[in-house]
């Protein structure tokens, strides 16, 4: 009765233009063919990452390149500030002590962004600490941290910062250059729209100093060969090549569009969705610093979280996400990224609805679209 509509923060619905790119003809990844289009998605990559230095591609999710970071950057015994304000905070910190590095967490509240005196109290008491890991967009919670601040404190100490953009790189404004970042990690399955199995990390050169100072043993992600090969338009390793043949074609629209107006275009989704379940009477899981990646819902009492999901899953064909680690059941969250519009969006809008409504809560039909639509509609007047 439905159309399947995927709006979970990653993976996200993949767009048929995408889907043929992907299904082109296979080149064999040492073929001169390979090169050309290696080169176009590198230099297009640079623009999205908003930066001169080499962006590289990895084939794993976003985790391989958060694992990359860390065993390429930092050594055993050394200790490092990790930013823990929600579930990939967390994996920061595993990482750091799978690979014997002792993480200084800073603990934020869940659904809140870390200010910037806590991470330099942290720097204050760890003065030895070699980098700050931090996401940009926590996507467990649905927060933005303040990553320009951020880096500031770090450069002040002559530190690395390793910045979690998976849910953030081609949705909010994030100038590696500008901002000095010195690691900067991104996925396919998110802003990009691909599916899962592509990762990228950019270094600055300070980051790529580290690589040699380093004493981690590396092998498959030893971003030094990455470095010495993807310049010269192959991998170290077998890449995952239809999938980057689709990353040309969403690089390609998204610099159609320009990175400004897609900025814009998140912002407005994001106001649209959240603007309509408040008028549902729901509550924001992070009302005070959100990302425009996707929408953290806060569910009312006596509301499963997981039935909601799985309703309006099986019901009315909409995926979202459920809350994970210590807010799994408690909220749910509306992904923004995709091949997804405010149309889609407002289709979400009326299922939550009626999935509420379903399991006792007093939602009054037509509320939530009846503001987002008028919202939709002013966008539109502004637009033309």
């Amino acid at each position: 009765m439905y159309k399947y509509r995927l709006v979970t923060p990653g993976p996200v619905a993949v767009s048929e233009r995408i889907r043929r790119a992907m299904a082109e003809e296979l080149i064999h990844h040492r073929a001169p063919g390979f090169q050309p289009v290696f080169r176009e998605v590198r230099e297009k990559l640079q623009q999205v990452f908003q930066t001169r230095r080499e962006v590289l591609v990895l084939a794993s999710s976003g985790t391989g390149a958060m694992e990359a970071s860390v065993s390429n950057l930092l050594s055993r015994g050394e200790s490092a500030i990790v930013v823990r304000a929600g579930k990939f905070g967390e994996r920061w910190a595993e990482l750091c002590e799978v690979y014997g590095i002792r993480p200084v967490c800073v603990d934020v509240e869940w659904g809140r962004a870390v200010r910037p005196e806590e991470v330099r109290a942290a720097f204050e008491a760890a003065p030895a600490a070699r980098a700050l890991l931090v996401q940009a967009s926590e996507t467990s919670t649905g927060v933005l941290h303040p990553i320009r601040e951020l880096a500031e404190i770090v450069h002040e100490r002559d530190r690395l910062i390793l910045v979690d953009g998976i849910s953030a790189v081609g949705v909010h404004d994030l100038p590696m250059d500008a901002w000095g970042l010195d690691a900067l990690i991104s996925g396919s399955q998110k802003s990009l729209g691909l599916p899962p199995g592509l990762a990228f990390v950019a270094l600055s050169e300070n980051a790529e100093r580290a690589l040699e100072r380093t004493t981690q043993p590396r092998y498959y992600f030893d971003l030094r060969k990455e470095l010495e090969g993807q310049p010269r338009g192959h991998t170290a390793y077998t890449p995952s090549v239809s999938l980057i043949l689709g990353l040309r074609e969403a690089l390609r629209g998204i610099l159609d569009e320009g990175l400004p107006q897609i900025f814009a275009r998140y912002q407005r989704t994001a106001h649209s969705v959240r603007a309509a379940v408040q008028a549902l009477g729901l509550e924001l899981f992070a009302p005070d610093a959100p990302s425009y990646a996707c929408t953290a819902v806060c569910l009312p009492a006596g509301i499963d979280g997981a039935e909601l999901v799985r309703r309006l899953r099986a019901v009315y064909g909409v995926h979202v996400a459920g809350g994970q680690g210590k807010v799994a059941g408690k909220i749910i969250r509306i992904g923004h990224m995709g091949d997804v519009d405010g149309f889609d969006l407002l289709a979400v809008i009326a299922a939550l609805e009626m999935a509420l409504l379903d399991l006792g809560y007093p939602a009054k039909l037509g509320e939530g679209t009846r503001t987002m639509t008028q919202l939709l509609r002013e966008f539109s007047l502004e637009k033309g």
